[in-house]
């Protein structure tokens, strides 16, 4: 099983690892390389020694930092201009002015009015973005390779040149505080952001990124311009452009564009943070009650940030515990004793400040009990509870976090611009892995009882309006009692190749898709079949057996294969799809040979124990009741039932209800897949691997009998409105729906550019609903193609 939170996890530790490196060890090493830019031509840039005819890293002698990286896998480039300024930096009067200002910066430039910016990059075939962080905010193009002069050239624009128009800023207030109530919908989301400000209160992480209603509405045109002239600096930025380009051509027009650029003033220093008290002030434990039907609870404590190495032992922990589902937290709470829908723990390691959490959502019957344990378990934790084993697993999947980010260019770009732009270079990011690889039980131990203390916890809750809760902060001072706090002393830190098909019997296909370019495969196995095989009565019983399925097989269990993977930095999982029914797999390739085997096993061999199949159909029941905490994902959960009525398969549910989940069983599990494995099946196998290998495992696969199964073809509803409320929410969510064409049809291409037209920045719909207008923050249009129908939506 892939759990994506320790991806999410140690990208926000390795986003900002080292800041203090990234200021001072690369400005030093950078210092010799401005002092010879000096003695060239103003304007002029010289490589750092270590370039190559594929990368240039160097310095404008404006300060400006470029980084260029040649990647011919993709005819793509991807732009990125990075500014050290996000809301850490903000007067606190004035928060969220650099979420602000980014929306800003697409209302128009002096080169370009309003909706051109826009318009430039999408009429190209491009995408157009930004994004604000704590610590940065960074501007975003992703153009056709022969393109990448508009994409540099729209970045600059946008950050140097933006009109901020005072009319246009009033009516953009209104669409962020939008995207701010919207945020209050969602549980999870205002859940991690009271954790945020309850833990680092006494630092500039103490507040949301995007600010409050009040700091919003505050700011002026020209306390924009403030904030950019202090520091929108070429000192204070990064400048980097990847894909198939040539960086000489690339780095002379960056000299054009940036060179003359000049910097306002000296920047000023951060102020050192006591982490140790950033929590002070703030209440031990608050309850917020909603409109939900779960409770959403967590645990946040304030941690170092990314200029101390014992940051990287506190990453090492979290895996540990709620990591994947090998981890301590999971398999307790989650997979044996029950008491969890899920459990996280991640460590967010910002420039300075850090924050460790642990998130649950559970029934609100299960609190008391989850609570009384945990407290406890928290209490006793020692490291010597981790095997050399888990350990050893634990920095390897970390690790592959790190080494998977280069498979995609946008995923090369962005880990690129972290190591240079954050981690003080490759040097930076090598003594990080170091660091990493050589934690170990008795540096565990130390960041337990360093920083896993209740003293410094911050507890917020989110619950149902009339749930029975426990006293959470007396059990928690009971069971967790405050420690001492000690002072260990702080360690800071210093192409593509040939594809081809080959025809089975029975319309069995293999298609090999060869790529040397990273050490990576996936496996991608495809049916017919899916929810479209089942009865009205059935809904659910796919998505069931899809979920079984990797629940384990062979002579493994579920804890094993959970462990088995781990071991390999591997996720395998199962869906069932509409009418398809698909299993994949992906993982380092070195262990492709295992996960042959471990492929064949789940096809032919799956378990499909009872106990597991009680524990997936209570998920389902979770999810069920998940969803009505989510506005639009209880709206989707709704439209295709009202779009193809009276118990079509296109309007199957794939969670069921609770009434079908609790009629299945294992029978009825090996029923379904016994049919369902009979299927003619398409197996695509891409990156790194051996051919042969690879067909003497396909032809190990069994060979179906059956014919296609062949879906019920649709047909429409004829009612014309769904009205649905869920009291208590913020905002409203409308969409106009328009009956269209299955993939094939001969108007489906045009559909899929009408769709490109509309959804874009530079569309109608944005550019009037919410451009003009400020109707709403998100203005849309999107084109859904089944195989037998299709709809177009604007949202």
């Amino acid at each position: 099983m892939f759990n994506p939170t320790r991806v999410r996890a140690f990208l926000f530790t390795l986003i900002a690892v080292c800041a203090a490196l990234a200021t001072d060890g690369v400005g030093e090493a950078l210092s010799a390389m401005q002092t010879a830019n000096e003695k060239n031509a103003a304007g002029a840039a010289t490589p750092e020694n270590s370039a190559t005819e594929n990368e240039i890293l160097t310095r404008l002698p404006n300060g400006l930092l470029v980084y260029i990286i040649r990647d011919g896998r993709f005819p793509l480039s991807c732009a990125r201009l990075y500014v050290r300024a996000g809301s850490a930096n903000e007067d606190p009067r004035f928060a969220g002015i650099s979420h602000l200002l980014e929306h800003m910066v697409f209302k128009g430039t002096s080169h370009r009015p309003k909706g051109k910016i826009a318009a430039d990059v999408e009429s190209l075939g491009g995408y157009l973005n930004a994004a604000t962080s704590f610590d940065k905010t960074w501007y975003i193009t992703d153009m056709p390779a022969a393109h990448w002069r508009v994409g540099i050239d729209v970045i600059k624009d946008m950050a140097f040149q933006a009109t901020l128009d005072p009319a246009e800023l009033e009516a953009e207030k209104e669409v962020v505080i939008s995207e701010l109530r919207r945020g209050e919908d969602s549980p999870m989301r205002k859940l991690f952001e009271n954790l945020q400000v309850a833990a680092l209160k006494n630092t500039p992480y103490g507040r949301p990124i995007i600010g409050y209603e009040d700091t919003i509405r505050a700011v002026t045109d020209q306390d924009l311009r403030d904030y950019v002239k202090r520091w929108y600096q070429p000192q204070n930025m990064m400048l980097l452009v990847a894909g198939d380009i040539e960086p000489g051509e690339v780095l002379k027009y960056a000299q054009e564009l940036f060179g003359s650029l000049e910097n306002s003033s000296d920047l000023p220093q951060p102020e050192p943070l006591d982490i140790e008290a950033a929590a002070d002030g703030s209440p031990a434990v608050e309850i917020t009650r909603g409109p939900w039907n779960k409770v959403y609870m967590g645990i946040a404590l304030p941690v170092p940030g990314g200029g101390d190495y014992r940051s990287i032992s506190l990453d090492v922990l979290s895996y540990l515990l709620g990591g994947d589902g090998t981890s301590t937290f999971y398999q307790k709470y989650k997979y044996e004793l029950r008491m969890v829908d899920s459990i996280d723990v991640s460590n967010m390691s910002l420039a300075r400040a850090g924050m460790l959490t642990i998130l649950a959502q559970l029934d609100p019957g299960k609190t008391e009990v989850f609570w009384q344990d945990l407290t406890a378990e928290l209490a006793r934790l020692n490291a010597k509870i981790f095997t050399p084993e888990a350990i050893a697993r634990a920095k390897f999947n970390l690790e592959d976090s790190m080494d998977r980010t280069g498979e995609t260019l946008n995923g090369l770009a962005s880990w690129r611009a972290t190591v240079e732009f954050d981690l003080g270079g490759r040097q930076g990011e090598e003594n990080i892995r170091y660091t990493q690889r050589n934690i170990d039980t008795a540096e565990l131990e130390e960041s337990i009882v360093k920083w896993l203390d209740s003293g410094r916890a911050r507890v917020r809750v989110m619950a149902p309006q009339d749930a029975e809760l426990p006293d959470f902060a007396e059990i928690m001072h009971k069971n967790w009692p405050p420690s001492a706090r000690s002072s260990i002393p702080a360690r800071v830190a210093g192409a593509a190749l040939p594809t081809d098909t080959v025809e089975l019997e029975n319309g069995c296909r293999i298609i090999f898709l060869p790529d040397r370019s990273s050490p990576y495969i996936s496996m991608s196995f495809i049916m017919a079949g899916g929810n479209a095989m089942l009865k009205p009565d059935q809904q659910g019983l796919a998505n069931l057996t899809a979920r079984l399925l990797t629940d384990g097989s062979g002579s493994m269990s579920k804890p094993a294969m959970e462990r088995w993977l781990s071991e390999r930095a591997a996720s395998v999982a199962a869906r069932a799809g509409l009418q398809t029914f698909s299993v994949g797999l992906t993982g380092p390739s070195r262990f492709n040979s295992d996960y042959f085997e471990m492929f064949r096993d789940i096809l032919r061999k799956p378990r499909f124990e009872p106990a597991e199949l009680v524990r997936e159909i209570e998920d389902m029941k979770a999810a069920l009741r998940r969803r009505e905490d989510q506005p639009l994902s209880f709206l989707f959960a709704r439209l295709n039932p009202f779009l193809f009525p009276d118990n079509q398969p296109y309007g199957y549910d794939s969670l069921g209800t609770p009434e079908i989940l609790d009629t299945l069983n294992a029978v009825s599990v090996r029923d379904f897949w016994t049919i369902q494995s009979n299927q003619p099946w398409v197996l695509a196998i891409a990156g790194d691997f051996d051919r042969d290998a690879a067909l003497n495992f396909v032809k190990s696969l069994p060979i179906p009998h059956s014919k296609p199964f062949e879906t019920p073809k649709p047909f429409w509803g004829e009612d014309k409105v769904l009205n649905l409320e869920l009291p208590g929410r913020n905002q409203a969510h409308l969409m106009k729906i328009f009956r269209t064409v299955p993939p094939t049809h001969e108007d489906a291409p045009a559909l899929m550019l009408l769709q490109s037209v509309l959804s874009g920045q530079s569309g109608l719909l944005f550019s009037k609903l919410r451009d003009e207008e400020g109707l709403g923050y998100t203005v849309t249009a999107f084109n859904q193609t089944r195989p037998e129908a299709g709809f177009m939506a604007f949202y």
